[in-house]
């Protein structure tokens, strides 16, 4: 969680349809009780205590080490330094951004993560959107499908995006690969509502459309 960012200035601690962005996936991990503990790697310790948050309970806050502050510094290495820090079975990795993630889903998809583990079919798992639209490259030409015949989108074979709200892996799987998806992932799949990722004013502005929708969702079924 850092102090600073390029697009959206002070989006971890801005306002989100009523509450800090950091407190939206926060207050989902601490309602999951298989999750023993949230570890925070921050260069906002100080900021995270004005906006309510100190270390205590199942929270741990992890002091990022400068060189490995900056734009430019890969997740891996600074998931390398919890790891390294923070010993467990498994870990699960999201982000400030991701507010609109459920608890629903990471219950699903950490059910996903042991059974395939059990089953011996995967090592690790991260979360996708499916996509089935025709693709282009820069200069027209077509990469998934035929101009001159054209089908409807939905019997096009489906294209998954990394969408950056959940992993989950081993110090093993990390070894492995040196990241966080390991060599036999699990690819889950996730509601496109709930997989917002905020990088932008335009995402920003989505994501509060989208808080929105889903509370009247909610008011709307009680």
């Amino acid at each position: 969680m850092k102090a600073n960012s390029q697009r959206v200035k002070g989006k971890n601690f801005r306002p989100l349809h009523g509450k800090p962005l950091f407190k939206w996936i926060l207050d989902t991990l601490l309602a999951i009780e298989t999750i023993d503990e949230v570890v925070i790697n921050t260069d906002a310790r100080d900021i995270l205590a004005e906006n309510g948050l100190v270390e205590g309970g199942r929270v741990r806050i992890r002091d990022r080490k400068p060189e490995l502050c900056g734009d430019l510094v890969s997740m891996n290495r600074i998931l390398e330094d919890d790891i390294a820090a923070v010993p467990a079975d498994t870990y699960l990795m999201t982000h400030t951004t991701n507010p609109m993630l459920s608890e629903t889903t990471i219950r699903n998809a950490m059910i996903a993560y042991n059974n395939g583990v059990a089953a011996g079919t995967a090592d690790s798992l991260f979360t996708v959107n499916k996509i089935q639209t025709r693709f282009y490259r820069a200069d027209g030409s077509p990469v998934n499908h035929d101009p001159d015949n054209l089908i409807q989108t939905q019997d096009l074979e489906p294209w998954y995006e990394e969408n950056s709200n959940l992993f989950i892996f081993t110090k093993d799987s990390f070894e492995a690969t040196d990241a966080r998806i390991g060599k036999k992932p699990i690819l889950f799949e996730m509601n496109k509502m709930e997989a917002a990722d905020i990088d932008t004013p335009e995402d920003w502005a989505l994501t509060e459309a989208i808080a929105m929708i889903l509370q009247n969702q909610t008011v709307a079924a009680q």
